[in-house]
């Protein structure tokens, strides 16, 4: 119940729907009961007139015995046509407001649940969105995505169902036992043994819901990701003839995912049927007990009025069949609940301190202080220091896994050192908000990020105010504004699913220009060229050239032959610093760097 009552406060304002759900719950109750307890009047009239004098009721309140009287009255009146079309005009009456108040309720539970589905699905994609780079690592995208998508959606439907169900049906219930109570104790008191029993054969179909439900859900997460991998993944499928492995690999977890959706509709189907059956079989044994009764004249009730509490019985199994069933959905709703609040309650790593400091901008320098960072206990950089003035290029080299990516990380804050510390003119960058650094850099990475949008937007990212003549001159320092025009629509181009219509090297401009438009003084370019063609690479090289002038930059490089010209050249081997100076230092001190400039010119 824990679960349930916190998904349920993703309602609030809750009141604002409560309160007019159940004043339209309550009257639609009221004359729904009424509806069925006006046979009384009808079936008198009908079939089984009397001449005695009928009292008038002493209050207006005791709806059936006022009724009797007026239908009385209108028969001596008007005759026996009179009183009918008196007591139709009172059901249809009845049943146009039981109607109508029944759609407000309905309509109103409607916008509880979209409001409710509104805030739910907000806060899960909110804290996605703030959760840091090494959660993403870790987890299956295609889970995330489940759980955003169809897990909000199941507790949408089975948490305020449910809530709709635990007020509605037992109100109904209560009105429906009322009437009975009013027409005859007796009766009632004997129906209400057979209750229970039907309750207890019902619990025990749906028991095992919850596990099954909870275990459906992670399978369709796993399909999910199975189905994203695939699709992203689709050139390298082909490729490698993994067609029919792949195909078999989704196959295998759609059967288990349908056989437990098949297991979980057997149990929640088979309650419906056998509470319908129990209902049934108590509304033989009542008219069977109650008609001996009243055919032996031991039972106050007249004809009309058993017929009346016979139907009026005939419709407690339905509210008591609704709980039932809302009882079978509610284990999904709370499984699925249980995978949404784990997502919500997962916390990010790096989150801003309480007294961060906005950094206005940068003045000085970068400074590394013996910086170490080790993922799960596996050190990626030890004893880093490293100064980066301020309108200088900095070049990171050396072989793979020597942990260039990981330090340049380490700048915008998506990962934290576990010793030492990043300055930003001399601030630690743990204790300023992560917008005003992040707002100094800008990032160019090896592979090419866009959206399924237009060129235009792909470049104005993050920027919805941008004009088309900022986003046309930063397209031009990035020599991205020649090819964009020559394509369909120019800058209103749909470049496809993360940019497939474009080549790599119109990608990796689009993403510099990107970069251009920011105008961050702080550049941060993870080996942008190193897949490139040598003509894409010119140009993008070019690009580059000036994005980084007059601004500070961080180059992982690739070809070693594109960062001569850098002011310092860092050599970093096994997670250590092991040189640094300019190139022709670097070529003198014939060490590491020298190594690897030989081998690059001998493979050429």
């Amino acid at each position: 119940m824990k679960t349930y009552f916190r998904l349920l406060s993703f309602a609030k304002p809750i009141e604002k729907f409560a309160i007019p759900y159940i004043i339209c719950t309550i009257i639609t109750v009221i004359f729904s009961t009424l509806n069925l307890a006006l046979l009384v009047p009808l079936l008198r009239t009908l079939f089984f007139q009397s001449k005695a004098p009928v009292p008038k009721p002493k209050s207006w309140l005791n709806l059936l015995d006022t009724i009797n009287y007026y239908a009385h009255e209108f028969s001596i009146t008007y005759g026996p046509i009179g009183a009918l079309k008196f007591v139709c005009a009172i059901i249809v009456i009845s049943v146009l407001i039981s109607n109508v108040f029944r759609y407000f309720s309905q309509r109103t539970m409607e916008n509880l649940r979209i409001h409710t589905l509104l805030n739910l699905r907000r806060n899960v994609f909110n804290n996605v969105m703030d959760l840091h780079l090494g959660y993403f690592s870790n987890e299956r995208k295609g889970d995330i995505i489940s759980k955003i998508a169809s897990d909000v959606q199941v507790v949408q439907y089975s948490v305020t169902g449910t809530l709709q169900v635990v007020f509605k049906e037992p109100l109904q219930l209560i009105a429906f036992l009322f009437a009975l109570f009013a027409l005859s104790v007796k009766l009632t008191l004997f129906s209400l043994l057979v209750i229970p029993v039907a309750g207890f054969i019902i619990a025990r179909i749906v028991k095992r819901l919850k596990a099954q439900a909870r275990e459906s859900h992670d399978t369709y997460g796993t399909m999910i990701s199975h189905l994203d991998e695939a699709l992203s993944g689709v050139k390298i499928i082909k490729a490698f003839n993994a067609t029919d492995f792949i195909k078999n690999r989704f196959h295998d977890h759609n059967k288990k995912y349908s056989r437990i959706i098949r297991s979980m509709a057997k149990r929640q189907q088979s309650a419906s049927p056998v509470s319908e059956f129990l209902g049934v079989a108590m509304v033989a044994g009542l008219v069977l007990y109650g008609g001996s009764l009243v055919l032996n004249g031991q039972s106050p009730l007249t004809a009309e009025k058993f017929i009346a509490y016979i139907a009026i019985f005939s419709q407690v199994m339905r509210p008591a069949k609704a709980i039932s069933d809302s009882f079978s959905s509610i284990h999904s709703g709370i499984a699925a609940g249980e995978r949404v609040l784990e997502l919500i309650d997962t916390k990010p790593a790096i989150t801003d301190a309480p007294d961060a400091i906005q950094l206005k901008g940068f003045n000085q320098e970068i400074k590394l202080d013996n910086v170490s960072f080790a993922y799960q206990e596996k050190e990626v950089l030890s004893n880093i220091n490293l100064v980066i003035p301020k309108g200088k290029t900095v070049a990171l080299v050396g072989p793979s896994g020597g942990g260039k990516s990981t330090l340049m990380d380490l700048l915008p804050r998506f990962i934290e050192p576990q010793h030492g510390a990043v300055l930003v003119d001399g601030h630690d960058i743990r204790k300023v908000t992560a917008n005003s650094l992040r707002a100094l850099m800008g990032i160019v990475n090896q592979e090419s990020i866009l959206f399924n949008d237009t060129i235009f937007n792909n470049i104005a990212f993050g920027k919805p105010d941008a004009t088309m003549e900022q986003v046309e001159a930063a397209a031009k320092i990035a020599n991205a504004h020649q090819f964009i025009t020559g394509t369909e629509n120019g800058y209103e181009t749909n470049i496809g699913d993360r940019g497939t219509k474009l080549s790599g090297g119109q990608r990796q401009r689009i993403c510099i220009a990107r970069a251009v438009l920011n105008n961050p003084p702080i550049m941060l370019l993870d080996e942008a060229t190193s897949a490139l063609d040598t003509e894409s690479e010119k140009l993008v090289q070019d690009a580059l050239n000036n994005l980084m002038k007059n601004r500070t930059s961080l180059i992982i490089a690739h070809r070693l032959s594109t960062i001569q010209n850098a002011d310092k050249i860092v050599v970093l081997e096994a997670g250590r610093i092991v040189a640094e100076g300019t190139h022709q230092e670097l070529i003198a001190a014939n060490g590491l760097y020298r190594k690897l400039i030989d081998m690059q010119t001998f493979n050429a």
